[in-house]
């Protein structure tokens, strides 16, 4: 796998898909549809949107399990801890034959560096994240990249992740 092709693309991602402003109603809007693209493609997920600490958007779709939450929470912390995509955090540990218990010296219990939640920025500042977990974990991220594309106006074509074959 090229890890560099894909964490320049992730850092791509994470320098364009940021607000010039978020409150709760673009938090809804945000999860809605992520939840709407997940029901036209008749996929189960947990959505969750979570800001300072507060979770402003929180959905468990039917075919979901209590596992899909702890796995967004585990990514979540992923993304708190290190301001990155929690998919970016796991391509570069995978690219460094490392884990977060070995690096760091965080357990998987709390932290899952698996695709799916990615870092919610006001310009330059960090102010929550957005997380899905239900999908593996390339088209989690890549479904979050997706839905932020449209939010934002920004081209999906040059920032999505090509498919793994």
């Amino acid at each position: 796998m090229d890890y560099s092709a894909d964490l320049e693309r992730i850092a791509l991602q994470e320098q364009r898909l940021r607000f010039t402003q978020f409150n709760a109603d673009i938090a809804w809007d945000l999860g809605n549809r992520l939840r709407q693209k997940a029901l036209e493609r008749q996929q189960a997920l947990v959505i969750d949107i979570t800001i300072n600490g507060f979770q402003l958007f929180c959905c468990a779709m039917a075919g979901t399990t209590p596992e899909n939450t702890d796995w967004a929470r585990r990514k979540r912390n992923v993304v708190n801890r290190f301001q990155r995509s929690s998919y970016a955090m796991g391509l570069h540990l995978a690219h460094k034959q490392v884990d977060l218990m070995d690096k760091y010296g965080l357990a998987t219990s709390d932290y899952a560096a698996h695709g799916g939640c990615f870092p919610i920025r006001v310009s330059d500042v960090m102010i929550g994240t957005v997380v899905v977990s239900g999908l593996p974990q390339r088209e989690d991220h890549n479904l979050v990249v997706e839905v932020l594309c449209e939010m934002l106006n920004q081209p999906l074509e040059t920032l999505r992740l090509d498919s793994l074959s």
